[in-house]
């Protein structure tokens, strides 16, 4: 190895901070340095290559084609090293893990099994936060995050994340008992329109299932938003109209009746699947022994539920 050819780290460490995030300031924020001192150890780097690796644009730094193809490296062998130093010393200290989580299925699905990964893993200290938004990857304020994602939002996930989808199930219209007592039998899909649709954030969801059912939706669909998905099932419960829901969000209601599938009155809708519950992490923190615990976790609770195993939850 020519040692000559190896920049300080620190420089190394600002240039990685600078270009995933894109400022001085961030990077500063991030590695807790002066921002002058980030700006310091770019132009060492640079001076040491011999080439501009950032140039400076009205919304930030940006990465020049050399700086490009130099970060993927530089963030390639800075995460190799951190991985390896996270194996050895979370060995010996109680392990720290930050998920996020959308708040419908964090409160109606996966808080009823933590208490079981918890169990399981006294060693791993878990900060569980439901949060409407996904974290800036970017940065390093959470280890991982569990979104819903659907097709149409899929390639919206940074490139900087990894991600395993542990489930994909079944959509379909779900009411009261009252408010489907109060509905003329379905000879038609297009006649859901005559009915109260309810809405989390806006209508894609409904818009996306009606189409595939073979409908044409060209205008914006009526019906409250409510933002989230344990609210539009209480609006549901209590005779507001028709959700569209999957078995994990629904848990026991079925089984209990306090919610029943809205049907055709001949035939069956078409099976529709948006997408899958996925768990998303920064590459450098994917194989950290904490999130590798607890993504396998995920998965094995996820299978059992599936598989209906419930004395593996």
């Amino acid at each position: 190895m020519n040692h000559k050819l190896l920049p300080p780290l620190a420089a190394l460490r600002a240039f990685e901070a600078v270009g995933r995030l894109g400022g001085v300031r961030k990077a500063g924020k991030e590695l807790e340095i002066d921002h002058a001192v980030i700006s310091r150890h770019i132009r060492t780097l640079e001076s040491l290559i011999g080439k501009n690796l950032l140039v400076r644009e009205p919304t930030g730094y940006q990465l020049t084609d050399d700086g490009q193809v130099y970060h993927q490296e530089i963030y390639k062998a800075l995460t190799t090293i951190a991985t390896a130093t996270a194996r050895l010393t979370e060995t010996t200290e109680r392990k720290k893990l930050r998920i996020w989580c959308i708040p419908g299925f964090a409160s109606l699905w996966l808080s009823d099994r933590l208490g079981d990964f918890i169990k399981h893993h006294p060693s791993i200290d878990l900060d569980f936060r439901p949060a409407d938004a996904s974290p800036d990857f970017r940065s390093k304020e959470v280890d991982g995050d569990i979104r819903y994602l659907r097709r149409w939002e899929e390639a919206a996930v940074p490139k900087v994340a990894y991600k395993l989808e542990f489930a994909r199930p079944l959509v379909f219209p779900v009411a009261s008992p009252g408010y489907v007592a109060n509905m003329k039998p379905l000879e038609s899909v297009e006649e859901l329109l005559s009915y109260t649709l309810l809405h989390e954030d806006n209508d894609l969801e409904w818009r996306h299932w009606l189409e595939a059912q073979g409908m044409t939706i060209s205008d914006e669909l009526p019906g409250p938003r409510l933002w989230h998905a344990h609210l539009t099932l209480n609006a549901a419960r209590q005779d507001r109209g028709i959700v569209l829901a999957n078995p994990m969000l629904l848990g026991d209601e079925l089984a209990d009746g306090r919610l029943v599938r809205v049907e055709l009155a001949q035939g069956d809708f078409v099976p529709v699947r948006f997408g899958g519950y996925t768990l998303l992490a920064r590459e450098d923190r994917w194989s950290t022994p904490a999130l590798a615990i607890f993504r396998r976790w995920l998965r094995r609770t996820a299978d059992a539920y599936e598989a209906g195993d419930f004395s593996q939850l």
